[in-house]
């Protein structure tokens, strides 16, 4: 099945022509949901999507032979309503609204994609820490995040994510980029990988894996 067969079929799922159109075009030009599926394809781990917005990830690792169970979380209900109502065609997918901030259930592998610059520092603390007690041992954790560097492309992201959240498509409510060693600290005594990961876009991404070494 080749790229563009599966971002039909996950536009398939949503109910407006529109929402068909932002889902194809995230499938097909977004490099963090192919980045995801490398690091997760051969783990069994009970999966937790942190920030799951409509649920374009869960769909795209099922569409790919991911058969762990996944749990999503995001704040926003209207998304989560959307997710669920897509998911009627897979098995092992559930969606929740909650807070990222909240105690999250353990013995999980953990993604977060595009999630932590819509909170100010303390609270993407308290959300790394908990996603570092979430993670089970010999667990990964795979965070897609723009960063803060001072680069164009930084400020780019910064300008457009804003604009996301005027037009309230993104319910958040802050905007602040974290640095990258803000996130890397977060994850003290994990084994750590950092590159770039923009794809054909221009946004300030990169991404983070950290892994939980048993002891």
């Amino acid at each position: 099945m080749t790229k563009h067969d599966v971002a039909n079929r996950l536009a398939a799922l949503y109910p407006r022509r529109w929402l068909q159109g932002y889902v194809r075009w995230k499938v097909r030009m977004d490099p963090a949901y192919r980045a995801a599926f490398a690091v997760l394809q051969d783990r069994t781990l009970p999966l937790l999507d942190l920030g799951c917005g409509l649920g374009i990830l869960a769909f795209y690792l099922r569409e790919h032979g991911y058969t762990a169970p996944i749990l999503g979380i995001d704040f926003d209900e209207r998304k989560i309503e959307l997710a669920r109502n897509a998911a009627t065609r897979y098995r092992g997918i559930d969606f929740i609204a909650g807070d990222a901030r909240a105690p999250l259930p353990e013995g999980h592998d953990v993604v977060l994609l595009d999630l932590l610059h819509y909170f100010d520092a303390d609270s993407r603390k308290r959300i790394m820490a908990g996603v570092a007690r979430a993670v089970a041992r010999d667990g990964v954790v795979v965070i897609r995040q723009a960063i803060h560097d001072g680069s164009w492309r930084a400020r780019f992201t910064a300008f457009i994510d804003d604009a996301a959240r005027t037009l309230r498509w993104m319910k958040a409510e802050k905007l602040q980029l974290p640095t990258r060693e803000e996130i890397v600290s977060a994850f003290d005594g994990f084994e750590v990988e950092v590159k770039p990961l923009r794809g054909m876009m221009t946004y300030n991404n990169y991404l983070f894996v950290f892994r939980r070494v048993s002891s």
